[in-house]
């Protein structure tokens, strides 16, 4: 193993928390419930970069039947991108470790413009990967092979050379058919041990 690639959401960020939810739908106003159905089925293009904030929400706002304005726009991408900006410090301090001892770190996170700059306007770990595949702007998300293949391309290593570590089972298994080593996380002290008895 030569190279850790990383998801970002569930593995270094937290995902959203009921709180967070509970703000969007209270922003959104209507049925949470066929909120959240609306928010996911409109989410591919939005990650992909196909679509920006407004053009998303435009399009969750006309399945739920909300009448949607500037002001709606706004407080909705803002509510947004506070939902996805809680950061698991002890993934940072991992990201850290594994930097300090000379592991090459890629990541490849499912990633919406807005939010991708404003990672990079307030997290300064990010400056520990060599490569950064934001969905928004390689234009292919996970599962899909080509999210891997550009990351695998970037890392200039053989597949079976790089980990990949995400949350979700179905993101893992893409990449092991594409020939990458996988991991699914399930905690940050899990994945150290993992590590630590894989790197020499």
């Amino acid at each position: 193993m030569k190279a850790v690639l990383f998801d970002m959401f569930g593995v270094i960020a937290r995902v959203q928390s009921p709180a967070s939810q509970a703000v969007l739908e209270r922003t959104a106003g209507g049925d949470s419930g066929r909120f959240w159905e609306a928010y996911w089925s409109q989410r591919a293009p939005y990650d992909r970069g196909d679509v920006a904030g407004p053009a998303y929400w435009k399009g969750v706002c006309a399945e739920l039947g909300i009448a949607l304005d500037e002001r709606l726009t706004a407080d909705l991408i803002a509510a947004d991108l506070a939902s996805w900006s809680e950061i698991d410090q002890r993934s940072v301090d991992l990201l850290a470790a594994l930097a300090d001892r000379g592991m090459t770190l890629g990541l490849l996170s499912n990633i919406p413009e807005e939010l991708a700059v404003q990672y990079e306007d307030t997290q300064p770990w990010l400056e520990r990967f060599t490569v950064l595949g934001f969905s928004c702007r390689i234009r292919s998300a996970k599962p899909e092979p080509a999210a891997y293949q550009w990351c695998v391309r970037e890392l200039g290593l053989p597949p079976e050379n790089i980990l990949f570590v995400d949350d979700r089972a179905e993101n893992v298994l893409a990449a092991r058919e594409l020939g990458l080593q996988g991991h699914l996380f399930t905690s940050p002290d899990d994945l150290r041990t993992a590590l630590e008895a894989a790197l020499p």
